[in-house]
C-alpha cells in the first residue's frame, strides 16, 4: 500500500511519527554532537562558526576529523579532500534509498539527500522496507535529527570552557554505542548477524592494514557482496 494514504494527516499531524521515529537518533546526536562542540571550543573555534559547521557540514566523523585537523593546524585543501573522502559512503547510502524515493521532486531530493546520514539511513531503510515512504515522515525524521545535532553542537561548545576532557564522561562512546543500537533494530536473521559481523572485521582488518580513511566504505561494498553471494548459495541450496 501507498504510504501517501496510508498518511493522510496535514500540518504538524502529517510530521507526528517522524519526530518519534527520530528520537533515538536524538538521544544518541546530543551527546555526540556536544563532545563535537566541546572539542571545536578546544580548537578554537566561535559558538556561530560551531553551529553553522554543523548546520552546513552535518556529518559527525568529518566534523569530528575536520576539527582535529584544525587543531593540527593542516591546510582547508586537505581538510576538504579528506572530509568528502570520509563522506564518499554517503553515494551508496543515498543510491540504496532512491528507489523509495519515486515520483519526488527534484529539490525534495536534494533536500531529502542534503540531510540522510548514517543513522537516517538505518531509520529510512527499515521504513522503505515495511513500504513506508511517505514524504512528511521522512522530512520530519531529518529536521528533527538535523536540530537535535546542531542544537547539542552549540551547548557543547557553551560548556566547553567548563570541560576539559570529553573521555572521562564517556561521551567519545555515544556515537558507537548509538550505531551498535541502530544495527540491532535491523538485525532479523543469522544472515544479517553474518554480514554484520563480517563486514566489521573486514572495517578492522582495513584500519590495521592502514586504509582507515576507506575502510567503511570498502568494507561495506565487501560485506553486501558477501552477504549476496551467501544469499544466492543458500537459495540454490534450498531449490
Amino acid at each position: 500500500m501507498n504510504s501517501e494514504i496510508m498518511e493522510p494527516q496535514a500540518g504538524f499531524a502529517a510530521w507526528l511519527p517522524g519526530v518519534r521515529q527520530a528520537l533515538p537518533i536524538v538521544m544518541g546526536y546530543l551527546p555526540v554532537g556536544a563532545a563535537f562542540g566541546v572539542l571545536a571550543h578546544k580548537t578554537g573555534l566561535s559558538a556561530a562558526e560551531t553551529a553553522l559547521m554543523s548546520l552546513l557540514v552535518y556529518a559527525g566523523s568529518a566534523q569530528l576529523i575536520a576539527v582535529a585537523m584544525f587543531a593540527a593546524g593542516m591546510p582547508p585543501v586537505s581538510i576538504v579532500v579528506t572530509t568528502f573522502v570520509v563522506n564518499l559512503r554517503h553515494l551508496l547510502m543515498t543510491a540504496s534509498l532512491a528507489p523509495g524515493l519515486k515520483g519526488w521532486s527534484r529539490c525534495q531530493l536534494g533536500l531529502f539527500a542534503y540531510q540522510v546520514t548514517d543513522e537516517t539511513f538505518a531509520v529510512h531503510s527499515s521504513r522503505f522496507a515495511r513500504g513506508e515512504t511517505g514524504r512528511a515522515v521522512g522530512f520530519a525524521i531529518n529536521v528533527t535529527a538535523h536540530a537535535a545535532w546542531v542544537l547539542a553542537s552549540w551547548l557543547g561548545h557553551l560548556a566547553g570552557a567548563a570541560i576539559p576532557d570529553v573521555r572521562p564522561l564517556g561521551l567519545d562512546y555515544a556515537l558507537p554505542a548509538m550505531f551498535i543500537a541502530l544495527l540491532t533494530m535491523q538485525v532479523r536473521n543469522g544472515l544479517h548477524v553474518l554480514v554484520a559481523g563480517f563486514s566489521g572485521l573486514a572495517a578492522m582488518v582495513l584500519i590495521q592494514a592502514g586504509a582507515d580513511r576507506f575502510s567503511v566504505i570498502v568494507a561495506t561494498i565487501a560485506g553486501a557482496t558477501f552477504g549476496a553471494g551467501v544469499e544466492s548459495w543458500m537459495k540454490r541450496q534450498s531449490s
